[in-house]
């Protein structure tokens, strides 16, 4: 079984740096050889990428726009009404992706609109939703890029988001049944939500083009004290046959390199992967 590749979240870890291309030096400087940007549209993606290659690092993983977040929007991939928004915002992710050469795209479903009934938008906001997705697709696969989908909690972070289970997710992706669409698994949202980790991942990880990783309940490091036993769901990944990289998308208590023990006590235990693995 071969080690796991983690890929540095540079929208969360190294807070105290004040842009990207500082916090992707930080992340090359402190061993990681991946990383990803939740939305890297505020710097030219031609600087990204070259800073990016100056510290060996690979993009792993970027966000399509959140649309306006003035009006309190965090994606439109569901959204009623906001469907031209939406493929705006995937030809610019898409844009980025390549320049980048970062081969997955986090598809965000966005809100149930405000005021609005959960269950009274839900067939609309499923067919939306269906139809973006199918688009997506295919604008994705003429660019050999893959998308995917997030369920996010709404019992703590997002009340409002329309995606939030593992099951909602994965019966949207059946109903697609486009192969270079898949499942991001952030094991935070799945086990506020669930629980059941271990049933949970063996089924749905056949799906998985990413994972993700933060403590719960506090969202910090797996090494901070939590209710989830971080060794125990990295054995499980690898003895699942995992093949793609895991996120680490938390909230550094204190020191970023300081927080990354858990990492390298990890690297120390079993290595680091091989190029190509």
């Amino acid at each position: 079984m071969a080690p796991l590749r983690f890929s540095a979240n540079v929208s969360w870890l190294f807070p105290e740096l004040p842009s990207l291309a500082a916090r992707l030096r930080a992340a090359g400087s402190s061993g990681f050889e991946a990383a990803e940007v939740g939305w890297p549209y505020g710097e030219p993606p031609e600087a990204l990428a070259r800073t990016a290659q100056e510290v060996g690092l690979q993009l792993v993983l970027i966000n399509t726009p959140p649309g306006d977040r003035e009006k309190g929007e965090m994606g439109l991939g569901a959204v009623p009404g906001r469907q031209a928004a939406f493929r705006d915002g995937l030809e610019q992710a898409v844009l980025y992706a390549k320049a980048l050469g970062c081969p997955r795209i986090h598809l965000m479903a966005g809100r149930v609109p405000q005021g609005a009934d959960r269950a009274a938008v839900r067939g609309e906001m499923d067919t939306v939703f269906l139809e973006n997705l199918r688009h997506a697709a295919g604008v994705l696969a003429q660019e050999n890029l893959v998308g995917l989908l997030e369920p996010i909690n709404t019992r703590i972070t997002d009340p409002r988001y329309f995606l939030d289970t593992p099951q909602q997710a994965a019966a949207i992706l059946e109903k697609v049944g486009r192969p270079n669409l898949q499942l991001q698994m952030d094991i935070f949202h799945w086990q506020i939500m669930d629980g059941n980790l271990t049933g949970n991942m063996r089924k749905f990880l056949p799906l998985v083009g990413h994972v993700q990783v933060a403590q719960v309940p506090g969202r910090g490091e797996p090494g901070s004290p939590g209710e989830l036993n971080f060794p125990y769901l990295f054995q499980l990944l690898e003895d699942e046959g995992y093949k793609g990289f895991v996120g680490c998308e938390y909230h550094p208590r204190g020191d970023t390199v300081e927080g990354l023990s858990w990492l390298r006590s990890y690297w120390d235990k079993r290595g680091r992967p091989q190029a190509g693995q």
